[in-house]
């Protein structure tokens, strides 16, 4: 059954939040635009009883809670949300509900990254499409190289899978892994950070970003990889400190990266990431795919649905 509340649904890119779900039961509007500040995200939904967030894109702290009066649910699409201060949301009576979602889209896109940079296809296909030279890069192989994996849940495992498939001997490092965890996906478990770093030829982030993993890859980090190994990252961008990896991409001094994630999403138009050549770069696609939104915006209504029977599911405490 309908009603008079009014939800808003936020950096809706694409346009196909409202094509995914029954919006029905409540007066729904899309925003594909990105609210690049607290005063235009306040001035277009200042009226709007819910809205749904598309996980960390928008954030709301304490001082967007304080302007939005008339807010009584926020649903972000997955279950967690570092930019949600959920304090302030309980202090203002605001309930935070989150969904379902799937994982497997970002292993796809770490090995697309990987492939990507590792056999320069973005510099290949645009010169063919520009008429530009008929092969003019030699491609790395990678059976018989070794991928790192920094991390080795659930993400990880998967992405070590595809790496054994294709013949790369795989190692991987966290703080809390275990031989029998690593053995349990096929993987060689690596003495240190810095053992991993120096004997790889891909690494590949999968860690949670937290007060142990934020910057653990620095310059220094950095300066134990091969000239000719790539880092590719998918998880978050302050795991490797940035204008580290920028320098140390600019100078040369590691092959490439594939980059998913950045400090400031969208990323800035002159940004360096855009523009350098041994940069692949993808605008944070890891979890944007068909099923992944089908179910972000489907059970965004449910919640929705349940808020609205006094009985809301899925909640962020």
């Amino acid at each position: 059954m309908s009603t008079d509340l009014r939800c808003a649904v936020l950096d809706d890119y694409q346009g196909v939040a409202l094509g995914l779900a029954d919006w029905s039961a409540v007066r729904a509007t899309s925003f594909r635009e990105h609210f690049t500040s607290t005063d235009e995200l306040v001035a277009a939904i200042h009226d709007r009883e819910i809205v749904v967030a598309m996980r960390e894109r928008t954030p709301f702290p304490a001082e967007v809670f304080d302007r939005l009066p008339h807010l009584r649910l926020l649903v972000t699409t997955g279950m967690s949300n570092a930019a949600i201060d959920l304090e302030a949301a309980r202090a203002h009576g605001v309930t935070v509900c989150g969904t379902g979602g799937g994982w497997t889209s970002t292993v796809e896109l770490t090995w697309a990254l990987i492939l990507g940079v590792a056999r320069h296809l973005v510099s290949e296909a645009t010169a063919l499409r520009s008429g530009g030279p008929w092969q003019h890069t030699l491609g790395t192989d990678l059976h018989g190289r070794t991928l790192g994996l920094l991390g080795l849940g659930r993400i990880g495992s998967k992405v070590a899978a595809v790496g054994r498939a294709l013949g790369m001997d795989v190692s991987a490092w966290s703080q809390n892994l275990t031989r029998a965890r690593a053995e349990e996906v096929g993987a060689r478990p690596a003495g240190s950070l810095d053992d991993l770093l120096a004997g790889s030829d891909v690494v590949s982030v999968h860690l949670v970003l937290g007060d142990r993993t934020r910057g653990l890859v620095g310059a220094r980090e950095l300066a134990l990889m091969k000239p000719t190994a790539y880092l590719v990252n998918t998880a978050r961008a302050a795991i490797v400190d940035q204008s580290a990896l920028a320098s140390a991409l600019r100078e040369k001094r590691i092959a490439g990266a594939g980059l998913d994630v950045f400090d400031e999403e969208p990323l800035p138009a002159g940004h360096e990431f855009r523009t350098l050549p041994n940069v692949l770069a993808t605008p944070h696609l890891g979890y944007v795919s068909e099923l992944n939104y089908a179910t972000f915006f489907r059970d965004a209504v449910d919640d929705i649905g349940t808020f609205l029977d006094g009985r809301p599911i899925r909640l962020l405490t």
